[in-house]
């Protein structure tokens, strides 16, 4: 008997499932609707190409994509002899979980470990997903020879494909099976083409089957989603660490004070959730300067077993500690660094700080929701260190989209020009190009006198680094009805803050880091954030993250996958307002 000869397959169906477009060579690709705050950045590292070839395949794209547009994203496939890689899938319409799962041979499981986003609940037309290359064997025999046997017609007739058909619609018109149809045509694993023609076999003949054999019930995406998803379980004890670069040499020496800060607000928020009852084992890890190696901390073997990671603050140690935290199904909790590539790769990071993209995106939504009847008036200070340029051209992409107008003036504008520039029946609103106090020093008189005219509405919008500034403007800010966006604040006036302030100084004999954000508040709001959740859910913290309701003192909550086999960023934004009856607000949006 001749050997077995084992080969390793991925099903790839095109035509509804993918499609494929002749350039210089075969491309296949699928599609992707942008969201909001996605940037051709993002999207080229969430699906591990580059961003000339999301170009290539959407020309124009690379200045200017908008939510809701559908971007074509090339399908990386391995070569013959390469290890199967995971491939990416859009959903269509009438399309289950189920008949995903025979579309490329793998389970339900498979999908749903691959996919820790996906529910039955987003499962829907237009979704990305990830498949986890095929894990099936398949056995394939060398036929014996054999006295060839009558030429039977393989063929029972041939189509000519029409524009927009697929291999679907086909093999429901001749009523048979897509694998028979792709069976007949090897061919269409390279895409179906308007024009081409095709082999339609006869249909399968039935099989026997025994009439005391039930008949197939197909499973629902609800039965298969709540079959194939692990059931949460409670902690006993919380396992944590921290790793944060706590003693550093040299000129970084502030990243060990922040850090050290960071680590003492920490340490508040367990003494509160010890005093509840909640058991925590904490450990602490000293990460050192950007060049140091984290690998002699990962190889430690109670880092296993943790449930949660704090850490790190360098982008230099991300990629390791991200690499063994998703190895060992670990969360990391991402505290200051804003630009994480893994976030869109491992289901288990959670970014506190929002990439530019994203928080730009929830303050351009927010402002238009509550500016719909302004004149807006940007400020060009010209070009320096604090330029907002980039925020600047996406908002006012935003306001024409909303048809709010808005105009650009010097910054070195007189009151005359400012006031030629109002309209009496809108909130006029002026937005300086710069965050800096320089800025600030420059055009606040001036907007005060333009201030004094009561037929006038005005107010001033500005940055979060104008937080740090308050001290010395404030009463300008409470004349100018002033807001500013930040994704962390806290009013020292507050009894939240109070109290925290008192217990921080009595802890710890000395007054925090007068910066933005203050890191012991930073560790404080976080700690508790995350501790207090796998208390209460344990491993379900996931599934349950936007029921969270913790009262922070600083830092804003609201974390959102950023793809179906991704990790969470925080999108959480305040406005700050100051009202000219000298009350000062947080505007916080659901």
């Amino acid at each position: 008997m001749k050997s077995l000869k084992r080969i390793f397959f991925i099903i790839f169906l095109s035509g509804l499932y993918a499609i494929t477009i002749q350039a210089q060579e075969n491309i296949t690709y699928f599609l992707h609707k942008i969201e909001k705050g996605q940037s051709l950045y993002s999207i080229s590292i969430m699906y591990g190409v580059s961003q000339n070839d999301i170009i290539k395949l959407n020309p124009g794209c690379e200045e200017k994509i908008y939510t809701d547009q559908t971007l074509k994203i090339p399908q990386v496939t391995p070569k013959t002899e390469e290890t199967p890689k995971d491939i990416f899938h859009t959903i269509q319409a009438g399309e289950t979980l189920y008949r995903i799962t025979k579309i490329y041979n793998v389970t339900a499981k498979d999908i749903t470990d691959e996919n820790p986003g996906l529910s039955a609940a987003n499962f829907r037309t237009g979704e990305v997903i990830r498949i986890p290359a095929a894990k099936q064997q398949v056995e394939v025999i060398e036929p014996t020879p054999e006295i060839p046997a009558a030429v039977v017609p393989r063929c029972r007739e041939m189509h000519k494909v029409k524009r927009k058909e697929t291999i679907f619609s086909v093999s429901r018109s001749y009523n048979i099976s897509e694998e028979e149809l792709i069976t007949a045509n090897p061919e269409l694993k390279d895409g179906m083409k308007k024009g081409q023609l095709l082999c339609i076999p006869f249909p399968a003949p039935p099989m026997e089957t025994n009439k005391d054999e039930e008949p197939l019930v197909i499973p629902s995406n609800t039965e298969l989603f709540k079959e194939n998803q692990e059931v949460p379980h409670q902690l006993a004890s919380i396992k944590a660490a921290l790793i944060l670069p706590f003693i550093i040499d040299g000129d970084k020496q502030a990243d060990a004070a922040r850090m050290i800060e960071y680590y003492e607000g920490f340490l508040m928020a367990v003494d509160s959730l010890k005093k509840v009852g909640v058991s925590m084992d904490i450990h602490v890890y000293n990460s050192g300067n950007k060049q140091s190696s984290i690998n002699a901390i990962i190889k430690k073997p109670e880092l296993k077993n943790m449930d949660i990671i704090f850490g790190p603050l360098y982008q230099e140690h991300v990629k390791p500690l991200s690499d063994f935290a998703d190895e060992n199904n670990i969360r990391l909790v991402i505290p200051v660094s804003s630009r994480i590539d893994e976030v869109y790769q491992n289901p288990l990071i959670y970014q506190i700080n929002p990439p530019q993209s994203y928080l730009y995106s929830e303050v351009y939504e927010h402002f238009v929701r509550n500016f719909r009847n302004a004149n807006v008036i940007i400020l060009d200070m010209g070009k320096d260190d604090d330029d907002k340029t980039s925020f600047l051209t996406g908002l006012k992409t935003e306001l024409n989209k909303q048809k709010i107008p808005v105009q650009t003036l010097s910054g070195n504008s007189n009151v005359a020009t400012l006031r030629a520039s109002l309209k009496s029946d809108k909130q006029n609103i002026f937005i300086p190009s710069s965050e800096s106090d320089q800025t600030l020093v420059k055009i606040l008189p001036t907007l005060e006198l333009l201030a004094k005219d009561p037929k006038q509405q005005i107010s001033l919008f500005g940055y979060p680094k104008w937080q740090t500034y308050t001290k010395d403007h404030l009463n300008s800010f409470f004349e100018l009805d002033t807001y500013f966006y930040s994704s962390f604040y806290t009013n020292n006036l507050l009894p939240r803050a109070i109290n925290f302030i008192n217990s921080y100084h009595k802890e710890y004999s000395k007054e925090m880091i007068n910066i933005y954000p203050k890191y012991g508040m930073l560790g404080y709001d976080t700690g508790f954030f995350f501790l207090s959740g796998l208390a209460k859910y344990g491993t379900g913290l996931e599934a349950n993250i936007s029921k969270m309701d913790v009262q922070s003192i600083q830092t804003g909550f609201k974390f959102e996958r950023v793809n179906n086999w991704g990790g969470f960023i925080n999108k959480k934004v305040f406005f700050i307002h100051f009202d000219k009856n000298y009350e000062l607000t947080k505007l916080d949006f659901d």
